[in-house]
């Protein structure tokens, strides 16, 4: 004491679990739910709410959608999540409709082909995050959020995750140990890089203006996607609501046209949407705010390392043309959870290399499959050699006349 004063006295609490998941958005919340009944104790940390905030049918739409394959419904429907997104927001759609703005090339997919009532569902990830957060509210797994800061430290035995909370005065810290951690803390990860765990990244050079818009006409439980010469457009069919019909967008551009579109009158703006669509859906009415994010493929060389695990976003992103980023992420969340709850059910290490390896081999091929075939369509569209358009356009087309080619994308983009 100098001036008579005590200093303020960090206190500190400590707690001991088995596994930590750094990061509860859609990926990490949807693990923690399938870990539940594993006997394992676990916690969820992150800097924002882990509270539920249900939708309903005042809330403005979200900006930030995701189209789930049957695979992410199944598993959402086992963790007991998907009845609470159908009660707020979700919507099917049965058909999904491709074409080439710059040549005659376009081919028609239905869920009729394959004797099936859809083909996947919009869905807000608002609301898919508030669905999984109730859940996760009524399990025994304790959660972590509002943290002003979230410091990892890796040891051999024990790792040590230190939160701040969030006042200003930061007098009280919480330490958490736990074998494992598991980063789901998205494309940016901290725990990842703090793990050298090693990520390559490629830069698309294009960004996504993403927002809601309401069109003049229904969208006819479609998913509506052009290949422009600026990049691929998608209308997303969401809920209409009195007699208003909805879409969500997500529109790749290189970053100057970007701009130009965010800096748009909202007039302006819908009429280049209409045009880029070629009135398929009649007058764009309004838009909501429009966001902007750059577009980046990222991927891990390793899955694990030194008893810390990625999975989702924190393991790889790719460019979202065919809306497959939080599936693949989910797709992780199935395999990482089953090797887990396995080597716990025979009294195996949990979290031993050989159970994590057992994770990567299972998910690191997949994911790198998904990302070289995305690539290949960004570069096979955004071609200008005539005899490049030639081709694409040639197989669009003769794709859509092979129903049994056509069955066989339908099932695999479906996840069955």
């Amino acid at each position: 004491m100098s001036d008579g004063v005590a200093d303020p006295v960090k206190e500190s609490s400590n707690q001991t679990f088995d596994l930590v998941i750094i990061g509860g958005g859609m990926v990490g919340a949807s693990l923690a739910l399938s870990l539940a009944d594993s006997g394992l104790k676990i916690a969820v940390v992150d800097q924002q709410s882990l509270s539920p905030a249900p939708s309903d049918d005042t809330t403005p739409y979200a900006a930030r959608v995701s189209a789930l394959t049957e695979a992410s419904v199944n598993l959402f429907q086992q963790l007991g999540a998907w009845p609470l997104m159908q009660s707020q927001r979700v919507c099917p759609y049965s058909k999904m409709y491709v074409w080439d703005a710059e040549g005659t090339g376009d081919i028609a997919f239905d869920a009729d082909e394959i004797n099936h009532s859809h083909l996947g569902h919009i869905v807000e990830n608002d609301v898919i995050r508030s669905a999984l957060l109730d859940r996760l509210s009524q399990t025994g797994i304790e959660l972590f959020s509002g943290q002003s800061s979230i410091d990892c430290q890796l040891n051999d035995e024990l790792h040590t995750v230190t939160l701040g909370d969030a006042t200003p005065q930061k007098k009280f810290q919480k330490k958490l140990q736990a074998k494992l951690l598991i980063a789901t803390d998205g494309a940016e990860s901290g725990l990842r890089k703090q793990a050298g765990i090693p990520s390559s990244q490629r830069d698309y050079l294009h960004h996504a203006v993403v927002t809601t818009v309401e069109t003049e006409a229904y969208h006819q439980d479609t998913a509506w996607q052009v290949f422009l010469d600026t990049g691929p457009l998608a209308f997303l069919p969401l809920p209409s609501r009195e007699g208003r019909h909805y879409c969500s967008i997500v529109w790749s551009l290189i970053p100057d046209q970007a701009q130009r579109v965010l800096g748009l009158e909202d007039e302006a703006f819908c009429s280049e949407l209409e045009r880029a669509l070629e009135c398929r859906l009649g007058k764009v009415v309004n838009a909501d705010d429009r966001y902007c994010f750059p577009l980046k493929q990222r991927h891990s060389r390793q899955y694990h390392r030194n008893r810390v695990v990625v999975a989702g976003d924190s393991a790889h992103t790719i460019h979202p043309l065919a809306g497959q980023g939080v599936n693949l992420g989910l797709q992780d969340v199935m395999a990482l959870s089953e090797e887990i709850s396995r080597a716990v059910s025979r009294g195996d290490d949990f979290a031993a290399d050989y159970i994590l390896n057992r994770y990567e081999r299972r998910r690191m091929g997949s994911n790198l499959l998904m990302m070289k075939s995305m690539e290949g369509l960004q570069n096979l569209f955004a071609a200008d050699d005539i005899g490049i358009r030639w081709l694409r356009n040639t197989g669009l087309k003769v794709t859509n006349r092979f129903s049994f080619v056509k069955k066989q994308l339908i099932r695999q983009a479906m996840g069955l």
